[in-house]
C-alpha cells in the first residue's frame, strides 16, 4: 500500500466572477470547490499518492456534491464526518494589472466551525498514515476547529506520523476571541515541516527578515535575506527539521515572480525563480506549492534541493490553471523543472 497522506481542514463552495468582472457587474458566478488542505490532497492524488482528506460536511446535496468532486480526483473521503447545517462559501473577484483580487467569505456557522474534539477518531484515521498536514486557516475558524486540529497533531506525534503545516495567516478569519499568536504556537510545536511566507511569520510570530519590505520589491527578492527567518523559526520550534519560505514578487495582479527557499540541517537551499507573466488564477498557489513539497520530500527524501524545485515548478504551473485545484501531472512538473517552459503544443 502506498504511503497515506492525511490532510484536515475546511473545504468550501467557491463562487467566482467570470472574465475579470467585479462583484457588482456579475450576473452569474462560476461554481467549484476548494480550500487549503483539500487543494493539497488533490495535488497529491494527481501525483499518484494515497491522499485522504478529513473534514466535517453538512449532510445535504451540497455536501454530497463536494464529496463527489473530491472522489473525482481520487482523494480518499472515508473519514469525513457529517453534521451542521451548511458548507462555507467564498466569493472571488479576480483582479487585473493594478486592481487586486478580492475574496469575501461567507463561512460563519459552517459545519466545521461547530466541530468538537472526539468527533473524529484520529487513532483510526492516522493508524496507517505516514504524513499529516494542516494549515493555519483551520484553527482560525473556531475554538472547536483549533482544538480538533491540536487533537490530530498530538495523535500524529504519538504515532510517529510526520506533521506539516502551511502557516496561512488570514486576518479576516480570526474572529472568535483568540488571536493567531495565542493559538498557533501550541500547534506548530508539533510540526516537523513548516511552510510560510514573510507575512505569515511576521504576523503570527513577529519573525521577519531585517530591512525587507514586500511592497517595495518590484518583483525582485533576494532569497538569502530569508535565511534569518528560517533560523528564527527553527529556534522557536526545535521539532521542525525543515522550514520553507515561499517568495512571491508581485509586479501586478497578472505578473509575479515566484520561488522559494528551504532550510534544513544548517543549509539554505534556493530554488530557480520563475517569471509568471500571464496569471490565470493565483488562488491555491501556496497550496500547490505545499502539495509539490510533500510529494518531493516523500519521493526524493535525500535531495532537499530537488524537492524544493518540484514544489516551485508545480506551483508555477498552478498559476496557469483556473480553480483552486492544481491539476497537473508529475511529468508536466518535471518537464518544467528541466527547463522546458516553452508551452509548445504537445501532439
Amino acid at each position: 500500500m502506498k504511503n497515506k497522506i492525511v490532510s484536515f481542514g475546511e473545504v468550501m463552495l467557491r463562487l467566482a466572477t467570470p472574465d475579470y468582472l467585479r462583484f457588482n457587474q456579475a450576473t452569474q458566478f462560476n461554481a467549484s470547490f476548494g480550500g487549503g488542505e483539500a487543494n493539497v490532497a488533490v495535488s497529491l492524488a494527481n501525483y499518484g499518492l494515497n491522499a485522504e482528506f478529513v473534514t466535517r460536511l453538512p449532510k445535504n446535496d451540497i455536501g454530497r456534491a463536494c464529496v463527489m468532486d473530491l472522489r473525482k480526483y481520487n482523494v480518499g473521503v472515508d473519514h469525513i464526518v457529517y453534521g451542521g447545517d451548511r458548507l462555507g462559501i467564498y466569493f472571488l473577484e479576480t483582479g487585473a494589472v493594478a486592481r487586486a483580487s478580492k475574496v469575501v467569505y461567507d463561512r460563519a456557522y459552517s459545519s466545521i466551525a461547530s466541530i468538537e474534539p472526539g468527533m473524529i477518531n484520529w487513532e483510526e484515521v492516522l493508524k496507517d498514515a505516514t504524513w499529516f498536514h494542516w494549515t493555519g486557516i483551520t484553527p482560525a475558524i473556531s475554538q472547536g476547529a483549533a482544538d480538533v486540529c491540536l487533537e490530530a497533531i498530538r495523535t500524529a506525534n504519538r504515532l510517529g506520523v510526520t506533521v506539516s503545516t502551511d502557516l496561512n495567516y488570514r486576518k479576516n478569519l480570526w474572529k472568535y476571541g483568540k488571536t493567531a499568536s495565542e493559538v498557533m504556537p501550541a500547534l506548530v510545536e508539533g510540526c516537523d515541516v513548516i511552510l510560510g511566507n514573510e507575512e505569515d511569520c511576521e504576523k503570527v510570530f513577529g519573525i521577519q527578515p531585517e530591512g525587507f519590505d514586500v511592497t517595495a520589491t518590484d518583483g525582485e527578492i533576494n532569497p538569502a535575506e530569508f535565511e534569518s527567518v528560517c533560523t528564527q523559526m527553527q529556534a522557536r520550534f526545535p521539532r521542525a527539521k525543515k522550514v520553507i519560505i515561499t517568495l512571491r514578487g508581485a509586479i501586478n495582479a497578472n505578473h509575479n515572480t515566484w520561488g522559494g527557499v528551504l532550510y534544513a540541517d544548517g543549509k539554505l537551499y534556493q530554488s530557480k525563480r520563475y517569471n509568471i507573466t500571464h496569471i490565470v488564477d493565483r488562488v491555491g498557489g501556496g497550496d500547490s506549492f505545499m502539495g509539490g513539497l510533500i510529494y518531493g520530500l516523500n519521493t526524493y527524501p535525500e535531495d532537499d534541493q530537488k524537492a524544493l524545485e518540484f514544489a516551485v515548478a508545480a506551483s508555477c504551473l498552478k498559476h496557469t490553471i483556473y480553480g483552486d485545484y492544481n491539476q497537473v501531472t508529475v511529468d508536466e512538473v518535471e518537464k518544467l523543472m528541466s527547463g522546458d517552459g516553452s508551452g509548445r503544443v504537445s501532439r
